[in-house]
């Protein structure tokens, strides 16, 4: 999880909804109204657009493995999210195979379905930073725009802590409110790379492509047929620009690209160093609760001579496996 980035989180207890942190406090006391963290009691319309502008530009930039999900529709939209603390679904075993018979009257086996409840908590992703009054006005007397760096800083912290919970999960609000992302989920297929090298130094072209089809056989093996993306180390895919072999017409990039069902391959700062981490891209392995989207709040304090500013984000991941522990994620390490 990236520094100095905070997750609020609102819970019940005994029965009462309680906040942890100052915008859940101010979420409860207006009836998780998202809307009345924003105003232009300070800022004016066009800056409120400024500031905007920069957020969704940085956020739109920032994004990588969680705009895989969204762009394929592997999203869970969650209404009045600031108002929702959990969010639980049902896991169900298979039932057995159906009979083939010539008449259709002989019984086939009495079968039922059995179901198991999972859930994760749903917090608050923010970052906070502040404008001195006289900065403010400053920039409105001199028709300067307004500097928008904080935001800038402020947006990708978020983003980042929201990137990263995909791929590592998050422990930080307790034990029984785990977060999982795709290297650290409880369930997923794991192994190592061939012949004990590592695809981020030493790791052939034939060696990785061993190991791509090593994952596909382990996701196979889990009823997972794709289709697949596969997330590397930006020193791994540097080297994938180098030829798959002496003298070869192809990348090892390219070539492993014409492994079937394999969509893409792209880097990650938030893979692990010497793994890499495959994933099916369907809602039964994985979709991102959709709460809210990075936006920015407002609050005064020191009498109104300092204007607070927040970027906050209700977005998390939902990794799932079945009933049967069946998982859609394939994560390998080097030696």
């Amino acid at each position: 999880m990236s520094d100095n980035v905070n997750i609020d989180l609102v819970s019940r207890t005994n029965g009462k909804l309680m906040g942890g942190g100052d915008v859940a406090m101010r979420l409860l006391a207006n009836n998780f109204n998202a809307n009345a963290l924003r105003t232009n009691d300070t800022l004016r319309k066009d800056e409120w657009k400024v500031y905007d502008t920069a957020l969704i530009a940085v956020a739109r930039s920032r994004l990588n493995g969680i705009a895989d999900l969204m762009s394929r529709g592997l999203t869970f939209s969650l209404p009045n999210a600031l108002g929702i603390t959990r969010v639980e679904w049902e896991t169900a075993t298979e039932l057995t195979g159906a009979d083939i018979t010539m008449s259709g009257i002989s019984q086939s086996q009495n079968d039922r379905m059995e179901f198991d409840l999972s859930g994760i908590p749903v917090p608050i992703i923010h970052k906070d930073f502040n404008l001195n009054i006289r900065a403010l006005e400053a920039s409105r007397r001199t028709g300067q725009p307004l500097d928008t760096m904080q935001v800038e800083r402020a947006t990708r912290r978020v983003v980042e802590a929201a990137e990263s919970m995909l791929f590592n999960g998050y422990t930080g609000l307790g034990s029984n409110n785990t977060i999982y992302g795709y290297q650290n989920a409880a369930n997923r297929n794991t192994g190592t790379s061939t012949g004990s090298h590592d695809w981020d130094t030493d790791s052939t072209g034939s060696e990785m492509l061993t190991d791509v089809l090593s994952m596909i056989d382990k996701l196979v093996a889990d009823n997972m047929y794709g289709p697949y993306g596969l997330y590397v180390t930006n020193t791994a895919f540097v080297r994938m620009g180098d030829d798959f072999k002496t003298n070869s017409d192809k990348s090892i990039l390219q070539r492993l690209l014409e492994v079937p069902n394999l969509e893409f391959i792209k880097p990650s700062p938030y893979v692990g160093a010497k793994q890499q981490v495959m994933v099916q891209l369907t809602r039964d392995v994985v979709d991102m609760i959709d709460g809210i989207q990075p936006m920015m709040v407002e609050w005064d304090s020191h009498g109104g001579f300092v204007k607070n500013f927040k970027v906050l984000a209700i977005m998390v991941p939902r990794v799932r496996n079945d009933a049967e522990l069946q998982s859609g994620i394939a994560h390998f390490t080097g030696a």
